[in-house]
């Protein structure tokens, strides 16, 4: 059997994981300085799977304005640096050998305005999984009430409780997104 303090803090549990994916995918979005988390999305075909970037090289950033992979099997050099130029990063790889080094060229006024576009995508995907959540723990405290486990009262002021939490996250992600902003548009 269920009760309240498992639903609110279920409720609460998932909607911390929302928050730190949004901090992931904030995270790959580029703000102007190179760092190794513009490459975490990247999969690369190789030996017959799609694979992580970071399973195939190491990647470190000798200097703000560039990436390098150094890449583990020469032969892997081809499929990384394709890789690199098919994702949506708008990044130029040249390599010598197993070092691909990638010069990440500062943000267009157009581009900034993309990447804050999909900030915001980010960030309205975001709110959808806390009201989904929300609508979730709602469900159960209805569904306590409905079996008299509850009272009115009760239900009431849960339901208060969970409205609380989702405001609270709900604000976070605004806070995030207009940070995520700022940080976009700082040259």
């Amino acid at each position: 059997m269920e009760d309240f303090s498992s639903i609110k803090e279920s409720a609460k549990q998932r909607m911390d994981k929302t928050l730190e994916t949004l901090k992931g995918d904030f995270g790959s979005l580029r703000a102007g300085r190179a760092h190794i988390s513009l490459l975490d999305g990247i999969m690369v075909e190789a030996y017959g799977s799609v694979t992580p970037l970071a399973q195939v090289g190491s990647i470190s950033t000798p200097d703000a304005r560039t990436l390098s992979v150094s890449v583990w099997d020469r032969g892997l050099t081809k499929a990384v640096e394709k890789a690199i130029m098919e994702s949506e990063l708008g990044l130029n790889p040249s390599s010598d050998g197993q070092l691909i080094r990638i010069p990440v060229p500062p943000l267009s006024e157009e581009r900034r305005k993309e990447l804050i576009k999909v900030a915001g995508k980010y960030a309205e995907n975001s709110k959808v999984a806390i009201r989904n959540i929300r609508r979730d723990s709602m469900d159960g405290i209805k569904k306590l009430k409905k079996d008299n486990v509850i009272s009115e009262d009760e239900e009431k002021r849960f339901e208060n409780d969970v409205q609380k939490l989702t405001d609270e996250a709900i604000k976070k992600v605004d806070e995030l997104a207009a940070q995520k902003e700022k940080d976009i548009l700082q040259v």
